[in-house]
């Protein structure tokens, strides 16, 4: 047979001899080649009787279509084998057909009847396939046979099936939109649907035929919201998007009492100006009207909605993060909105088109919310790698973060990002620095002085941007920069981007006042270039020439004359028709001149100064994730997120009846095992959801999907909105299976009988999806005497949940709040010899650099007149910190001066920077009067010299105290070889290399006092060195493990010279000049 030789050829990437070549010319018919027998050994083998060489001939087809060739010629070929017996040559007959179903419409009509024996075949997947064929032919006349396909297949037992049925409801309304009301029909069945596989695929259905028929989701509503963990990626992002403008439709706005006092706070509080001056009465009245205003309630099916979308935060697709980051956004109270902020931030570290499309969400959301994004400032620095389009997003999200208090930070990144070689991304930069000049007033001369300097750039485009944007910063203080005006005059020389030129013109003529010995001179130099200046710049010098002849007519009236007279003739109408306009303004005929009286008013007129504003600002009135916010246009298909209610709708609209016989059975296993379903855990299944009556809550069997959802019952879902709902991630998800063990406890009491699980808790508890290890915990937390678990603290219950091990909690981000350390606080010697050997250093530590060298003294933290008695000193032990490797070990040394005892002694709660964590003492119980005591804490300060406040507390009394370290206590000693040291100080050089010269005294020549001054001022490990007037010393940074070398060369004549290499170049400059501080001293 010719299957073989024809196999090889297609297996091959190029082109044999029998295949033809393709023609460019329509005329020449497409085909060069002699050989006109193509695809002939296919239609063979799909003629031949074993259906073997149909499914081969059928899987080289189907892969010639994956690859993006032409096979519609086969049509009639592969059309004939629809009725095939072999199913798998079925299903790929079937994979065609929806292919070129649409082309070959009328060959595909003469197998309708094929088709439609194919949905009553006993496989689901030919159903399916026949379905989605039948879908797939768009010719009106088969309108009714695909109704009557869509109809029944609704009604399938397969799963599968009706998720297929759901897809061909669009196909079939964009093809014949008369057919709508029996859709929604179809629609309102399939939305009752319990299974997982369907629910994405019907919302689908619901938003391209019917969004506005919100009442077909009120019963659905929290089926939908429980289901929604375990449906597939791209049903849950369809889902969420429709809730959000389902639950902005029906639940009041979470910030509306917040944003009313924030929008009037007086007149809130004292009534408006206008009712005042109506008379008392009204007065009183309209005061009155705001207390009336009902205290906001979060609704329980809102709360629902939030709990069950915020696991889907660590989920794998980045749509359906971004999803539940624009429902949070929408929906979420001002006070939970921060938890979406970890999730985007992770997003960025995707492809460059998912960076692109998190970063222009994250630039809108960054403008209103600004605190969300601010602890996670260096994860939108940017890369030299990142695409230009990702640089000038990330310089948005940049800009609209910056503050008074990062502001340095931001402008040193700034001033690195100005010598990139990509233009564009320079130009963003420079006008991104004029932003932050606007936004914020004291760094504003910083700026207007930085954009001075690049004046004398050596690059033309960042001199322009420069100009443009310090034109805007004049405007706002034109007064006190008399210097720089003069200074841009004389660019004009050299200047040539005519965006620039023209901004130069624009401001020498407004603040000609300020310089009027050089704005004539300029207009001199204009007016010999005129002609061949740029439109925008010929408009600017006839500006000037107007302005000066208003202002210093001596001097300028002939120029302005000769000026206007080129203009007069130039080629571009513009440019004619504004010098004969200003001709007549200023320099008026005897006829008129009505105008001419008013021309200085015109033309020097105070003008207001330019806001620099985000691109981004207004772009929040569309729905985040979506293409019209992408575009900020509407797109077509786009449907506008709606307004909250003013005042909420009717919640009973989502309770779903219960049918009578469920009621009566329910109410019978109850009188038979009361013990067993005191707290109805047995129940109908997912789609009925909590009424507002008690009795109907706990007999109905409904409770199963609204306790996983919006809380064990409605008292506790509403203790778990005060306790579990204050900020922490997981804190709701362990209130809640806190409350489902309890209720296991209480089961376990009765007789043991068969449990029924509820389909709808594995749905909405995506935090405990392990059974098994729930029902581990739960037999040990019952082994434990009940007087002893009420005595537990709510804080030690719920430690377990800080153990998470949780997608998000990735690399660089800000650290989570540290756990208590344990109360014991004498560590056996070989304990302390296990944890040092748990350290995560990459070098072996050996044991001579981990003993203590003297380092920095005692040093006061709390004096004992201030503390009342109680007295504080610190000291840095230099003792790995066994709570953390990456945390600086401090020994805190209290003593009791005072003649009462100082009992409860711990750290309170503190307020520390972003990146900064402390690990507390154990609480001191009793301070007696004349007795000391020693304590050990950690605190990560991040690589930096940051101050870490926090307060110590007593019974009594709390103390606000603070620990600057200094730059050498923020390193670990590390041992090396010379020949290591070399090589990893050939890295480290350029801008990570810091040296400064400094001369000896005789007295700290000694090679002992040399070691001993450096080892305490920065706490390095020394390395063997074989030059014996040079000294080395390694270590490496606590927090990001960076390597710090100091190499001291000592000559015997001359000035030694020091040396710190290490990619912190902070930490670098600082060591260097407090090590050459100890050295002279």
């Amino acid at each position: 047979m010719s299957a073989a030789p024809a196999y090889s050829e297609d297996k091959g990437g190029s082109a044999g001899p029998a295949e033809p070549e393709y023609g460019h010319d329509p005329a020449s018919g497409g085909i060069f080649s002699s050989d006109y027998k193509r695809h002939d050994d296919l239609k063979e083998m799909l003629d031949a009787n074993k259906d073997s060489l149909k499914l081969e001939a059928m899987k080289r087809i189907v892969a010639m279509i994956a690859r993006g060739k032409n096979a519609s010629d086969l049509f009639p070929a592969v059309v004939k084998n629809v009725a095939c017996k072999n199913i798998e040559v079925k299903k790929l007959v079937y994979v065609y057909l929806v292919r070129y179903a649409e082309e070959q419409q009328d060959l595909a009509l003469l197998s309708i009847s094929t088709f439609q024996r194919g949905l009553k075949d006993p496989n689901q997947l030919i159903r399916a396939s026949a379905l989605r064929v039948l879908s797939s032919i768009r010719v009106p006349i088969i309108v009714p046979i695909m109704m009557l396909a869509i109809k029944e297949a609704a009604s399938d037992m397969s799963p599968y099936v009706r998720k297929t049925a759901a897809h061909a409801i669009p196909k079939l309304y964009s093809l014949d939109s008369d057919q709508k009301d029996q859709l929604i029909e179809v629609i309102e069945k399939l939305l009752a649907d319990k299974t997982t596989l369907v629910a994405g695929s019907v919302v689908m259905a619901f938003e391209e035929v019917c969004p506005e028929r919100i009442d077909l989701i009120h019963k659905n509503y929290r089926k939908l919201c429980n289901l929604l963990i375990d449906v597939e990626e791209w049903g849950q992002v369809v889902i969420i998007s429709m809730l959000t403008r389902y639950a902005r439709t029906q639940f009041l706005s979470p910030t509306q009492n917040e944003s009313l006092l924030e929008e009037n706070p007086e007149k809130a509080f004292y009534g408006s100006e206008e009712d005042e001056a109506k008379g008392a009465g009204s007065g009183e009245a309209s005061s009155a009207a705001l207390p009336a205003r009902k205290p906001y309630v979060m609704d329980p099916d809102h709360r629902l909605l939030l709990r069950n979308t915020k696991p889907l935060l660590q989920s794998r697709s980045a749509a359906v993060v971004m999803a539940v980051a624009q429902l949070y956004f929408h929906l979420a109270p001002k006070a939970e909105v921060g938890v979406i902020a970890k999730a985007l931030v992770r997003l960025l570290r995707s492809h460059s088109e998912v960076q692109y499309v998190v970063l222009q969400n994250v630039a809108t959301m960054s403008i209103k919310r600004r605190g969300m994004f601010e602890p996670y400032l260096k994860s939108f620095y940017i890369r030299s790698t990142d695409p230009t389009q990702i640089k000038i997003l990330k310089l948005e999200v940049l800009t609209n973060l910056a503050n008074e208090t990062n502001i340095p930070t931001v402008l040193r990144e700034f001033q690195t990002y100005i010598r990139s070689m990509d233009k564009d991304f320079v130009a963003a930069t420079i006008q991104a620095i004029g932003r932050c000049a606007t936004n914020i007033g004291r760094v504003r001369d910083t700026c207007l002085n930085g954009l001075v300097q690049l004046l004398s750039n050596r690059d033309e485009l960042v001199v322009a941007e420069s100009v443009v944007v310090i034109k805007k910063l004049l405007q706002m203080q034109p007064a006190q920069h008399g210097e720089i005006i003069k200074h841009l005059a004389k660019l004009t020389d050299n200047i040539q981007v005519p965006m620039a030129r023209a901004s130069i013109l624009w401001l020498i003529g407004e603040y000609c006042e300020h310089v009027p010995r050089i704005a004539p001179d300029v207009l001199r130099k204009m007016a010999k270039s005129f002609t061949a200046e740029e439109d925008i710049v010929k408009l600017q010098v006839i500006n000037l020439a107007a302005k000066l002849y208003l202002t210093n007519s001596k001097q300028t009236k002939l120029l302005t004359q000769y000026v206007l007279s080129l203009a007069k003739y130039d080629q571009n109408y513009d440019i004619r028709d504004r010098a004969r306009f200003t001709r007549q303004l200023i320099v008026p005929s005897e006829q008129g001149g009505a105008l001419s009286r008013h021309a200085k008013k015109l033309f020097l007129a105070p003008k207001p100064a330019p806001v620099l504003e985000s691109s981004f600002k207004d772009r929040d009135h569309f729905q985040l994730g979506s293409l019209s916010h992408l575009l900020n246009a509407k797109a077509t298909g786009y449907q506008e997120l709606p307004d909250w209610p003013e005042e909420a709708p009717d919640p009973s609209v989502r309770n779903v009846e219960v049918p009578e016989w469920t009621k009566c059975s329910s109410r019978e296993k109850r009188a038979e095992e009361k013990p067993f379903y005191s707290d109805s855990e047995g129940g109908s299944g997912p789609t009925e959801s909590a009424d507002s009556d008690p009795e109907s809550e706990s007999e109905s069997g409904s409770e199963s999907s609204s306790e996983s959802g919006s809380g064990e019952s409605s008292s506790e879902s509403d203790n778990e909105e005060q306790d579990g709902e204050k900020g922490r991630s997981s804190e709701s998800e362990q209130s809640e299976e806190e409350g489902r063990k309890r209720k296991v406890k209480k089961r376990k009491k009765g007789p043991a009988g068969p449990v029924e699980p509820s389909s709808s808790e594995g749905g909405s508890d995506s935090s405990s999806s392990s059974s098994e290890s729930e029902v581990t915990s739960e037999a040990e937390e019952e082994q434990e005497p009940v007087s002893l678990r009420d005595k537990t603290p709510p804080s030690s219950r719920s430690t377990p949940a800080a153990k998470e091990v949780s997608l998000l909690d990735l690399e660089d981000f800000t650290p989570p709040t540290v756990p208590p350390v344990s109360p014991a606080t004498v560590v056996s010697a070989s304990l302390a010899a296990d944890l040092e050997g748990l350290t995560l250093t990459e070098s072996p530590l050996v044991p001579s650099l981990l003993s203590p060298v003297s380092g920095v003294g005692r040093q006061e933290l709390l004096h004992r007149v201030a503390g009342e008695g109680l007295a504080v000193d610190y000291t840095f032990s230099r003792q790995p910190f066994s709570g953390d490797p990456h945390m600086v070990s401090v020994n805190i040394h209290f003593s009791n001066s005072s003649d009462t005892p100082i009992k409860g002694l711990h750290v309170g709660t503190p307020k520390l920077p972003a990146g900064i964590s402390i690990q507390e003492f154990p609480a001191i119980e009793s301070l007696a009067p004349g007795e000391s005591a020693t304590a050990i804490m950690g605190i990560n300060f991040c690589d930096s010299t940051q101050v870490a406040n926090f307060q110590l507390c007593t019974q009594t009394r709390q103390f606000y105290v603070s620990i600057q370290p200094p730059v050498g206590e923020l390193m670990a000693p590390v041992f090396m070889s010379e020949n290591e040291f070399k090589k990893e100080q050939g890295k480290l050089t350029g801008m990570s290399e810091v040296t400064e010269k400094l001369t000896l005294l005789d007295a700290c020549r000694s090679d002992h006092t040399v070691v001993q001054k450096v080892t305490a001022t920065a706490n390095l490990g020394r390395v063997p060195c074989g030059a014996s007037d040079e000294y080395r010393f390694a270590g490496r940074t606590l927090t990001s493990g960076s390597l710090v070398l100091l190499t001291l060369d000592a000559r015997p004549t001359g000035a030694a010279q020091l040396t710190v290499n290490s990619e912190k170049m902070v930490i670098g400059a600082m060591l260097v000049k407090d090590v050459a501080q100890a050295l002279t001293q």
